[in-house]
């Protein structure tokens, strides 16, 4: 039972950077120089049960996405967790379609990225309030409560609320065996595929010893970042294919890099290193451009669920790419899961950023158990680094998550971890500012010497 009250009294939201750059983690054609980073919010009670969530970011531009959560605070403070479950498609609402900030998206960049930083710490704190961890919250709930979460504005022509309860996924026949795929995830967990051993700024040296590195841990699905220079790609694919071998998994990923002609080009210059899928070859919103492109096998990561109807109506992708905090939180991923369901095209979760993995561990388990029931040609990205900054931190067994057992989403940082890393002020960024100011008085020192 849940304690009374549970009015939420406060959110806070805090711009927290973690200085990756410095190692070329999470580097891609597109973004040379990432520091991941996000907005970190937690909501509290009037029972001091709270909250947490956030919203992956790159580094500049976190402050940004701050501002915009605390311009949606108001909306939250005040309201009662009974109340916001009991209508949580009215309270999406809200939230993504206030009259005046609404003009800010709708329902996407950076207001968006805001409303799922707040929805995800909802949706940790429902699960806190129930005791289970995120996915089992939503296993366990009836469908039509599930459906009830969903908005289903201007999706309708593709996923109507009658189909998603009576056609698809969540019908009598889904339940069929349930049980039994809740037990094969706890036993086996989910497979998964890494991400950590090609990022573009790595050496050749770094790529074939961090390849094999993976093979002796049991990782058989290997992605790669190209897009930069295309000789220094088939270098990069060939150097991998040769150290993963024949029979083990490539995919690559140009994280929007290219123009549509030039990513057919590239992509059949690649082909011989017979990658699964390309990964974001040209612009997100560029749907005509993806289905000229799409006679490779296309995996997209959209910003809303629009978006990705539009892309499943035109044939433009053949895998879905959910994300936790590209997408309006928990809500609207379970839109696009459904929508993926009718289609027919797998999903394999985007979890490349600080607290994704956390994150959408959690949606492709309810997925597998609830949803799709099929592994066949699924899987869910992994990056290895980060994680111990998290009070529950995912556990890999086998190249697969395990499925999380503490309540909630899995998102709540060490408060020692976001002190030391909160901007501008954590000891992180006033050890680099002290560094900076011992530079330019060494540069000083020597000039007035000569």
């Amino acid at each position: 039972m849940w304690p009374s009250g549970q009015i939420f009294c406060y959110l806070t939201v805090k711009d927290v950077r973690f200085p990756t750059s410095v190692e070329q983690l999470g580097s891609d054609a597109m973004h040379t120089d990432p520091d991941y980073s996000a907005a970190y919010v937690v909501l509290e009670t009037d029972c001091n049960l709270r909250g947490f969530g956030l919203t992956f970011t790159l580094g500049k531009g976190t402050e940004i996405v701050v501002c915009a959560v605390k311009a949606l605070a108001g909306l939250v403070v005040g309201k009662c967790l009974r109340e916001i479950v009991s209508d949580f498609r009215g309270f999406y609402r809200l939230l993504s379609s206030d009259s005046q900030m609404r003009w800010l998206g709708p329902e996407k960049g950076v207001i968006h990225l805001a409303t799922a930083a707040v929805l995800n710490a909802v949706w940790d704190l429902w699960a806190r309030a129930e005791g289970k961890p995120l996915w089992k919250l939503l296993v366990d709930m009836d469908p039509k409560q599930i459906v009830s979460c969903i908005d289903f504005r201007y999706i309708t022509d593709a996923l109507t609320e009658e189909e998603a309860l009576g056609e698809i996924g969540l019908n009598p026949k889904s339940q069929e065996g349930k049980q039994q795929r809740e037990h094969q995830m706890l036993m086996e967990g989910y497979p998964a595929y890494t991400t950590s051993c090609a990022w573009i700024g790595y050496s050749d040296q770094l790529l074939q010893q961090l390849c094999t590195d993976a093979l002796r841990s049991g990782w058989t699905k290997f992605k790669v970042k190209v897009g930069a220079d295309l000789e220094d790609d088939v270098r990069r694919c060939r150097l991998i294919r040769e150290t993963i071998g024949p029979n083990n998994t490539m995919m690559i990923d140009a994280n929007q890099r290219w123009d549509v002609a030039e990513a057919i080009e590239w992509v059949s210059r690649l082909a011989e290193f017979k990658p699964l899928w390309i990964e974001e070859p040209t612009s997100p919103d560029d749907i005509l451009g993806h289905a000229t492109i799409s006679k490779a096998s296309l995996f997209i990561l959209c910003h809303n669920r629009v978006m990705f109807k539009q892309f499943l109506q035109a044939a433009a992708l053949q895998f879905v790419q959910i994300d936790a905090c590209r997408l309006g939180s928990v809500n609207e991923n379970l839109a696009v899961l459904l929508m993926a369901h009718k289609f027919k095209v797998p999903v394999c979760p985007h979890a490349g950023g600080v607290g994704l993995c956390e994150l959408m561990q959690h949606l492709i388990l309810f997925d597998y158990i609830c949803v799709s029931v099929s592994l066949s040609n699924r899987m869910c990205e992994f990056v290895d680094h980060l994680h111990e900054h998290f009070t529950s931190p995912v556990v890999i067994q086998n190249a697969c998550y395990m499925p999380p057992k503490d309540p909630g989403y899995s998102c709540e940082m060490f408060e020692s971890s976001v002190r030391r890393h909160q901007f501008p002020d954590g000891d992180v960024f006033q050890i680099k500012s002290i560094q900076i100011c011992i530079n330019i008085l060494i540069i000083f020192t020597h000039t007035e010497w000569l």
